[in-house]
């Protein structure tokens, strides 16, 4: 989570962003959030000093609201500008394609506190940072300055002359003024990680800074320097942010920090300009944790802090100190931190500090804010049990519901510790009561690139795990398996109860059988020409035909076949396997669906290389012919994750991708329509609601699950851009 920002008009109102597309804002002080997309990773927000109805936010391009965050338009590049939208990327990353377009990539944002008309732009093409203003609120710009390094941050100083602004300009490695065009160059200290300004009553600006080597304060504008102390010792320090009006004020996020013979972490506070500080956030901080993924339960929340199930679940420094700190403009008793999954905020000065991701249910479970930010792969139903429920997530493992999805619980308990990371998928027997088999790695964010480019696959723990009791308890079932990244689990309906026919997908190892209810495995590769095999996903249809998709290895295209994404078939149990043509230009098979009554009829979901503007060879294909022969059926969403049957009507299919993208086809895929509501960047899969055929839950890779309506209204394709991308909708 980052970029906590809060309104100078209303500290109810308040702005986040996370690192997985989302956007959040709140209008009661965090009690309940909004997620909304722009289309990307939002890296600073802005509000009008003048109008609290008018904010920035920049993610693919510069966007505006004017209705308090309710619905968002693109100032910069200005729509008649753009002339289309790159996203070629494995994660359909945007770029929006414009000409003209004078400033290029905009860096910081600062809006003249006396005249809301005048913006100050810190942009450029790389290399060529400068300092741009616009007198018209963006309708246009010029050039004031050239700087040396691309700003993080924009502050106008309020006692400057209001017809010569002075601006000053702040990264990690450089700070400058800028007055009637001329730059000034300041020092920041060496190596420094974060750095924050305001104006109090001194002629010349506060500024704190982090660095390796402490905390940094400068009472002239960064003209000199001086180290503060916080207490303990050998503290590393991250996030620092003062109150715009109140410099005297700071918070510092820590961690390791030596005191009384154990390390801490959280938040340190100041009031007297960093002379003297207080450990307003302090917990432990378990070095034995660190990097693991899931931590234990080492360290209690101290009695000011007031966490939610991230603490409760994993352990004190699972989401570590504060990445990031915003403080209110207009009151320094009013601070959010943020870190690797939680957002927590004091409005008291630091005395107390509390949760705002998610609130208790009474005494059981957790629910959701609406601050939500993991990747969720399935969304999974007892069939003996309509409220047992469960989410099979990245990062925090699978949770529970036993009350229908009104609240929700680690249920982890039995898994391996180094396979608790990430639950991919779960099966129930369909005849037995409390019987499922879960696959689970220590290795998240498969098939995505940038786990097995960096990573060997040889490194992958994870496996199969059995439950006999709904998902409450588990216990390792991996007898014959090798520890691999097991991203998926089938079970042949047709096998005998107790002797059941289980299929597991080995990221890197490939097809692993097992015909004794799980309790033994044999590696079933022959026929899988590539080596280390990236098995992704499992199908089966009716006659028994079995589908392996396997994960492509370059995004490109370049390494090509036998290396690159194939399909594979078994007629014979996993026996042995047959390639299966896939589509002209496809090399990334994602998601698989076969007809139940006609076996023949697949629906494959690709994802398209990265290559040209959109990518080529990406969408959903259709073969009557198993395989043989394929037609594309949608080509314009070409980011597509996964595709799902409809138990109830096989004429009704849907599809999510990472194009902003849920669809919905009611002739057996042959059209598609957008499923009105959803607008979340990267989804997942969609999932028909058991208990109402109107509805359907998506999962999503950073946005949890979504719930929904198929039948709602038709709306734009997001509420930022229905006329970006003409003719893609």
């Amino acid at each position: 989570m980052f970029n906590p920002t809060v309104s100078p008009h209303d500290t109810n109102t308040v702005l986040i962003s996370c690192d997985m597309t989302g956007s959040y804002i709140t209008h009661d002080g965090g009690k309940s959030w909004r997620m909304f997309n722009l289309r990307g990773v939002v890296d600073f927000f802005a509000f009008d000093p003048k109008d609290p109805k008018t904010m920035y936010a920049h993610a693919t391009g510069l966007w505006r609201s004017r209705d308090g965050g309710e619905s968002w338009d693109l100032l910069y590049p200005q729509p008649a500008t753009v002339k289309g939208v790159k996203m070629a990327s494995d994660h359909s990353d945007e770029d929006i394609l414009a000409d003209p377009d004078p400033l290029g990539t905009i860096s910081a944002l600062a809006i003249d506190p006396d005249n809301s008309k005048v913006l100050y732009a810190a942009a450029g093409q790389k290399g060529s940072p400068a300092l741009f203003v616009s007198k018209n609120a963006g309708g246009s710009w010029s050039k004031l300055a050239a700087l040396g390094d691309a700003p993080r941050r924009l502050w106008v100083d309020p006692k400057s002359p209001a017809d010569s602004r002075t601006i000053y300009a702040g990264s990690v490695r450089a700070l400058a003024s800028i007055a009637g065009g001329n730059v000034k160059a300041l020092s920041v200290p060496e190596q420094a990680n974060d750095i924050s300004l305001g104006f109090g009553n001194g002629a010349q600006p506060m500024v704190y800074a982090t660095s390796r080597q402490g905390v940094f304060i400068s009472g002239d504008g960064g003209v000199t320097w001086r180290k503060a102390a916080l207490p303990g010792e050998s503290s590393r320090v991250r996030a620092v942010a003062t109150s715009l009006l109140h410099p005297e004020v700071a918070y510092v996020s820590y961690n390791r920090l030596l005191l009384d013979g154990k390390k801490w972490m959280g938040v340190a506070k100041t009031t007297d300009a960093g002379k003297t500080w207080t450990l307003a956030w302090k917990e432990i901080w378990a070095d034995e944790e660190e990097g693991s993924g899931l931590g234990g339960n080492a360290g209690v929340a101290p009695a000011n802090l007031h966490d939610a199930w991230i603490t409760e679940s994993f352990g004190s420094s699972w989401g570590e100190n504060p990445l990031v700190l915003g403080v209110a403009n207009q009151d320094p008793n009013v601070a959010y931190g943020t870190d690797l999954g939680r957002t927590i905020a004091t409005r008291d000065g630091g005395k107390t500090w509390n949760a705002q991701y998610s609130r208790k249910v009474g005494n059981a479970g957790w629910t959701s804010t609406g601050l939500d930010v993991t990747t969720s792969y399935g969304i999974h139903f007892d069939p003996f049990d309509g409220k047992r429920q469960f989410i099979s997530y990245t990062d925090i493992g699978v949770f529970r519901s036993e009350d229908g999805g009104a609240s929700w619980v680690s249920s982890r308990k039995g898994i391996p510790r180094d396979w608790q990371n990430t639950t991919y998928w779960m099966v129930f027997d369909p005849q037995v009561r409390g019987k499922v088999w879960s696959v689970n790695s220590g290795t998240h964010d498969l098939p995505r690139p940038k786990m097995w480019r960096h990573t060997p696959v040889s490194r992958y723990r994870g496996g199969v795990c059995l439950s006999l009791d709904g998902g409450k308890t588990w216990s390792k079932s991996n007898q014959g398996m090798d520890e691999t990244g097991a991203t998926h689990i089938l079970l042949d309906p047709t096998s005998p109860v107790n002797a059941r026919v289980l299929y597991v997908s080995g990221f890197g190892d490939g097809v692993y059988k097992s015909v004794d209810d799980g309790k033994t495995w044999k590696l079933k590769n022959n026929g899988i020409t590539q080596k280390e095999p990236f098995a992704w996903r499992l199908a089966r249809a009716s006659n028994g035909t079995l589908y392996v998709l396997i994960a492509r290895r370059s995004e490109d295209g370049s390494i090509g076949n036998p290396g690159d994404g194939a399909l594979y078939s078994s007629t014979d149990g996993a026996e042995h396997w047959q390639p299966v043509a896939l589509p002209a230009g496809a090399n990334s098979p994602n998601g698989l669906a076969i007809d139940p009554k006609e076996p023949n009829r697949l629906y494959l979901t690709t994802w398209a290389r990265a290559a040209g503007q959109h990518g080529d060879g990406g969408g959903i294909f259709l073969s009557e012919d198993a395989g043989k022969n394929w037609k594309q059926v949608l080509e314009k969403d070409r980011h597509i994750y996964d595709i799902t049957i409809d138990p109830a009507d096989a004429n009704i299919l849907y599809a999510a991708g990472f194009e902003s993208s849920a669809w919905r086809s009611t002739d057996r895929g042959l059209h598609w329509t957008r499923i009105p509501g959803f607008n979340f960047k990267w989804g997942q899969r969609v999932v028909p609601d058991p208990a109402d055929h109107s509805k359907v839950y998506i999962t999503t890779f950073g946005g949890s699950v979504w719930h929904g309506s198929v039948d709602g209204k038709e709306e734009p394709l997001d509420i930022a851009t229905p006329e970006l991308a003409p003719g893609r909708n």
